[in-house]
């Protein structure tokens, strides 16, 4: 990989989603609502969780660092992106470019990682009720999320040192709304084969080790759940919140990655980055507790606490 000089180029410029000045108010108003339910949903959910004991198990523990992980991947990309649709200058120090990006990608790695942690909760609690105590104690639990944010850690490192090695020296306008991966392989202009044969291999394994640790938790999970001949409502209720997250999250990402070449465009890319960057966490909080009883039980005692208080 060739060492970067830096000097030719201090700060981006991000194209942001549209040029059309006339979008740039609306996109404004959209994406605030959206930020403000995302930082209201998972901070709520955080609160609800920590304060209700009947709350305190593995699979809420696990739910509430989602929530914790949802909130800061939003804040990192949303922010920027609101004061962008605002300027005339919509440009990005190098500097900070490095760091929003080795923030995106910790969280988007320790997001793919807690929902494949999150099946497998959910497997041990379906298919070994018996042990699930004793298997998902919390000191594992506490290992598992330590783990979960280490390997995102040295992920984001060995991609943030893989592009920010690379030279730019021409053009320095990112095709994009935050500083991704793709677009600035793009700006480029070193040999980049090494790079990206070290990044594909790194995001490659965290997505594969993730997508086949559900695959193979909700094979087993269905198959005992088929085995039960009465009561099969209540252990599969408590997966579908976690399966709709799963299915959206991965089906996003295999849409991104997996789909032909010859059909590859930037703007695309931009669409489904909205959706798996500010979308996606906006709606995890609401999926897991529109339907949850437990959740919406947690929340009803909540409200009539605050109610009696006042």
């Amino acid at each position: 990989m060739e060492e970067g000089n830096h000097s030719e180029v201090t700060e981006f410029i991000l194209s942001g989603l549209t040029d059309r000045p006339e979008l740039q108010v609306p996109l404004f108003a959209v994406f605030l609502l959206i930020y403000g339910i995302t930082l209201m949903g998972n901070g709520g959910m955080i609160l609800l969780i920590t304060i209700d004991p009947q709350l305190h198990t593995p699979m809420y523990f696990f739910l509430r660092n989602l929530s914790f992980c949802d909130l800061c991947l939003s804040s990192v990309i949303s922010p920027k992106m609101l004061l962008n649709f605002l300027a005339k200058r919509k440009s990005i120090s190098y500097t900070a470019c490095s760091v929003q990006m080795y923030l995106s990608i910790i969280f988007a790695d320790v997001e793919c990682l807690l929902l494949a942690v999150m099946a497998y909760d959910r497997y041990v609690a379906i298919c070994n009720p018996l042990l699930y105590t004793v298997t998902m104690s919390r000191q594992l639990c506490k290992q598992l999320v330590a783990g979960v944010y280490t390997v995102g850690v040295v992920d984001s490192m060995i991609i943030t040192c893989c592009i920010f090695r690379l030279s730019f020296c021409s053009s320095n306008i990112i095709n994009n709304f935050f500083c991704d991966i793709l677009p600035l392989l793009a700006l480029s202009c070193s040999d980049t084969h090494i790079n990206e044969i070290v990044i594909f291999a790194s995001m490659s394994c965290i997505q594969v080790i993730s997508f086949v640790t559900v695959l193979l938790s909700y094979v087993y999970i269905i198959s005992t759940i088929l085995q039960i001949r009465e009561g099969r409502h209540k252990p599969f209720s408590t997966c579908t919140f976690h399966l709709t997250s799963v299915v959206l999250y991965f089906g996003t990402l295999f849409f991104m990655y997996l789909r032909p070449t010859s059909s590859y465009s930037m703007d695309t890319d931009k669409v489904t980055s909205v959706f798996y960057m500010l979308l996606i966490p906006m709606l995890n909080p609401l999926i897991y507790s529109l339907r949850n009883t437990e959740v919406k039980d947690a929340l009803r005692k909540a409200m009539n606490k605050l109610l009696t208080n006042f």
